[in-house]
């Protein structure tokens, strides 16, 4: 999820008459591009499993676990808009080639960050691969778009999304068995600072690994993306159109509601996966260790797989608004239970959630930006720029969790986000879009 700039779906003839530079380099470009829709999942919400490894590894409270998502989406608001100046710069392939180097460099500033058991230094990465994958999703969606015909172009990005959660599924739960181990934390007050640096290098040493290997990845598809770098060459992009935005912001009702929505739609979302590991740690809830709660992180985000798999069935039967709100009523309820109720019951309901989150994103995108007409670029910026909430809701679910001393009671922060959304889901149901 990223900031789209404004494209131009339909690729231009080249001098043979034909759309690309030849079907088969677009063909291998299009299998490549599902195929980091599939990595970047997993790379993304890996850091569910990387909050959870850092807080008793660096003895973090809540909030200071939390600044691992920080520093991540923040990228997002900071890169959004330069990534697309660059891409109308660059073009599709070029703009790819230079995110996988990005990306590549920062899964390489985690070697020393390792060795140093450096929090800032872990911190430093994470914002530095936010900037990279900002990059490529920009790039994203308008380039599998362009790889086809324009009548299919909508099913492929609802495969190229599925790939992605998929990935998000596999790498979540594989990198619980890699990343994450069952032993206890060392004990801060009873061991010297030699044995807690020690300690914390050693666990330090498997996520070094992991990102090294990721690094060399990124490299080997940047190589094979700038095989292909002409192969599109005919879909130009469009300059980024900034004049207007502020004004779309400031004077559409809509448009400002469904940023709103949009914010706290990620931000819930991310703050409950990444605290989900501490919460099904709780002896009132699962009392698991680091290991087994991360596989059911895992369980979450594949609910969310399954509601975007139903997601065309449920979107006929009923208006996106009523959908909305339904879902959204549907997560209220079960953070309720959740904070109500123990063990595997408490624990269960909070991961359910996942299934409640999967059709908001685009349905409140939808409804957000319906009706806006030639300012949709305008209204798509800002919606994409509001997933910096991915920032600032899992903090402050952090800071109520660490300032009440009882993290269920942090829920309430998740549980506003979605009556929030609840509400915008009964409000356009009432207010039909009009053109901008």
């Amino acid at each position: 999820m990223a900031l789209v700039p404004n494209v131009a779906t339909s690729a231009e003839p080249n001098a043979a008459g034909q759309p690309g530079r030849s079907g088969g380099s677009t063909r291998v470009v299009l299998i490549l591009a599902f195929a980091v829709f599939f990595l970047l999942g997993g790379v993304t919400n890996i850091n569910d499993l990387l909050v959870g490894k850092f807080k008793p590894m660096f003895h973090l409270t809540h909030a200071e676990a939390n600044l691992v998502q920080m520093a991540f989406f923040i990228a997002y608001g900071a890169f959004s808009i330069p990534a697309g100046i660059i891409m109308s710069k660059l073009g599709y392939i070029r703009t790819f080639v230079l995110g996988f180097i990005i990306v590549a460099a920062a899964a390489f500033l985690f070697i020393p960050a390792s060795a140093a058991a450096s929090y800032p230094g872990f911190l430093a990465a994470l914002f530095c691969i936010g900037a990279g994958i900002t990059v490529l999703q920009v790039a994203m969606n308008p380039v599998i778009t362009t790889l086809g015909p324009v009548e299919t172009s909508h099913s492929r990005l609802t495969f190229a999304q599925a790939f992605n959660s998929i990935g998000v599924f596999l790498m979540v739960y594989g990198g619980a068995a890699f990343l994450l181990g069952d032993e206890q934390p060392i004990d801060a007050e009873t061991s010297t600072e030699a044995q807690i640096q020690a300690y914390r290098v050693a666990e330090g040493a498997s996520i070094g690994t992991a990102y090294m290997w990721l690094g060399v990845l990124m490299l080997a598809i940047a190589a094979v993306f700038w095989m292909y770098r002409s192969a599109i060459d005919h879909a130009k992009t469009d300059a980024v159109k900034l004049e207007g935005t502020w004004g779309l912001l400031t004077h559409n009702r809509r448009v400002q509601f469904g940023a709103l929505c949009i914010f706290v739609y990620v931000g819930a979302e991310v703050a409950i996966g990444s605290n989900l590991m501490a919460y099904l740690a709780e002896p009132s809830v699962m009392g698991l260790g680091l290991q087994a709660a991360g596989k059911l992180v895992a369980m979450y985000w594949l609910g969310a797989l399954v509601g975007r798999l139903l997601g065309g069935f449920i979107l006929r039967l009923a208006k996106p608004g009523r959908v909305l709100t339904t879902f959204a009523a549907g997560a209220i309820s079960l953070i309720i239970l959740s904070a109500v109720t123990t063990g595997a019951l408490s624990g269960w309901a909070l991961i359910l959630v996942g299934f409640c989150n999967s059709l908001m994103f685009p349905t409140i995108f939808s409804l957000a930006t319906e009706g806006l007409g030639e300012r949709t670029p305008q209204g798509s910026g800002i919606m994409c720029t509001a997933i910096i909430g991915g920032a600032i809701v899992p903090f402050l679910f952090g800071t109520v969790a660490d300032l009440s001393g009882d993290i269920r009671l942090a829920l309430a922060v998740p549980l506003i986000c979605y009556a929030i959304i609840a509400s915008f889901g009964v409000w356009t149901t009432t207010r039909p879009a009009t053109t901008a």
